[in-house]
């Protein structure tokens, strides 16, 4: 009863003709009968291949505007129809209904329509109803029909009719079947996400069709897969394929980096800046970049956020990397990044990044905004009696954009629009105070006019007195400590400035 079965009477109506005029010949050769519907149906026509109106199988029109045109219960009898039960084969044939054993239907372009700006009406009547319900009903009798919901299946049913002789096996169709509710199930997030955008109900829907299998995870031991479609954000011009730490480092590289305009570069480690530069030429802010640890920097993530020219390629090339990343490259630059074959060299495509992040946890999902919100010098109040200078100010909001992106409890040193050191991922704040101080003086920094940011609020006034003995002569923080006068207070003690934004940035 469910295999092999073969293809006598076949219903086609899609929305997508591209690569269809093989698959119809196919079928004509082997002598099915095809029921069709509108345009699908003139397009048969016009192929010179007879074809079946579904409204001479229904006796009823396609009404209210194209809205219904298959929803009747010879074209769904004919579908779900059990082949083998006797009740079914028995109203089948009272009623004069066909046996459908191939269904090609596809869905309009709902996701397609939203992406376009079109109209709420526009958008509505990209809604499939017909199509979605005889997908579902195809996929959930695969074992007596086999189910095409989308062209990128066109060319594996071309081979089945050319090599099988119009039969198919029951795990092709069960894999037709598979891919069918796939569509439909993105195809109903997708609305469901669209209908959701106002007044949000609490609900976690997501779907991604695209992936690509990884070398491994985060270790060789575990598995991992990326779901979504790198092709769009990125061009690969030189290297091996992307691994799941990278992927994770990447991402932190590009957030950091779409802080800046003026010519940037970053590179970091583990998801966390190792150096940053600003400068008025690119080859100046990489120099100063590798600059504030070269240590750290062997075997890292580098992103730029302007063209790469042949003397800033001839300066990198001399650091082992794993991943370069900026928007252009010139034709000479790459003759010196792709020197090695393992050097992954990247072009960043504009693509709009989702708003929402969210992972797993426990059993369950989190999910919340990223964080977009910076602080710049309006935003910064002095708390103290000496004001910071405006060369502060400037630093002190370089040095917020870099503590956002460092996974807590984190402090940064700046000056000049140099990241000097930070203390990363600390258990206490003192811990990464302390360190910061510990990495500037290992490569020589004087930290004697630089600024120091927190991600957080000094819960004590330890760290203001530290960093000031340190030559540190600006602070920024967010506040909201109980105890935030001691820190105010030792700030003037120690004639430091010192600004609160009222803002925290936790990562963690």
């Amino acid at each position: 009863m469910s295999s092999p079965v073969s293809i006598k009477n076949a219903l086609i109506s899609v929305y997508y003709k591209d690569n269809l005029e093989n698959i119809i010949h196919q079928l004509n050769r082997l002598g099915v009968k095809i029921y069709s519907t509108g345009g699908t149906e003139r397009f048969i026509r016009e192929l010179g291949v007879d074809v079946i109106a579904v409204e001479d199988l229904t006796s009823y029109p396609s009404i209210l505007g194209g809205r219904v045109k298959t929803l009747h219960p010879k074209v769904f009898g004919g579908i779900l129809a059990r082949r083998g039960l006797a009740s079914d084969e028995e109203q089948l044939a009272k009623y004069q209904i066909p046996e459908f054993d191939l269904v090609i239907v596809d869905l309009y372009p709902f996701e397609e329509t939203v992406k376009s700006g079109a109209s709420q009406e526009d958008i509505i009547e990209k809604i499939d109803i017909g199509g979605i319900s005889l997908i579902r009903a195809a996929a959930k009798n695969y074992k007596d029909v086999v189910i095409l919901a989308s062209k990128d299946d066109y060319a594996e049913l071309e081979g089945i009719l050319a090599t099988q002789n119009g039969e198919t096996a029951i795990e092709q169709r069960r894999k037709f079947a598979k891919q069918a509710f796939n569509i439909t199930s993105h195809y109903d997030t997708s609305i469901f996400n669209y209908f959701n955008l106002d007044e949000p109900t609490p609900v976690f829907k997501q779907s991604i069709q695209q992936s690509q299998v990884l070398r491994y995870g985060e270790n060789p031991h575990q598995q991992g897969i990326f779901y979504g479609d790198l092709d769009a954000m990125f061009t690969k011009l030189n290297g091996k394929e992307l691994s799941y730490n990278n992927l994770v480092d990447v991402d932190a590289a590009v957030a950091l980096i779409d802080e800046f305009t003026e010519p940037t570069i970053a590179i970091l480690k583990h998801t966390n800046a190792c150096g940053v530069a600003s400068r008025s030429f690119i080859k100046e802010a990489w120099l100063d970049a590798l600059a504030c640890d070269p240590v750290s920097a062997f075997g890292g993530v580098i992103i730029a956020n302007d063209e790469i020219n042949e003397e800033t390629a001839a300066e990198i090339s001399k650091l082992f990397f794993e991943v370069l990343i900026a928007p252009a490259y010139t034709d000479e630059a790459l003759k010196y990044l792709t020197e090695k074959k393992n050097r992954i060299i990247l072009v960043r495509n504009p693509v709009e990044l989702p708003s929402k992040q969210f992972k797993t946890l426990l059993n369950g999902v989190i999910e919340q905004d990223k964080d977009s919100v910076i602080e710049g010098p309006a935003q910064m109040k002095p708390v103290t009696i000496r004001k910071p200078t405006e060369h502060e100010l400037r630093d002190l909001h370089f040095a917020n954009k870099l503590v956002k992106h460092t996974k807590s409890n984190t402090i940064v040193f700046v000056k000049d629009n140099t990241l000097l050191a930070s203390g990363v991922g600390q258990t206490s704040r003192v811990d990464a105070l302390k360190q910061a101080i510990v990495k500037a003086d290992s490569f020589g920094f004087d930290l004697h006019g630089a600024v120091m940011a927190s991600d957080a609020f000094f819960p004590f006034n330890d760290c203001v007195e530290i960093a000031a003995d340190a030559g540190i002569t600006a602070v920024l923080q967010p506040g909201g400590s109980i105890k935030d006068q001691d820190s105010i207070k030792m700030a003037d003690e120690k004639g430091i400035s010192m600004v609160m934004t009222g803002v925290r940035h936790f990562k963690h």
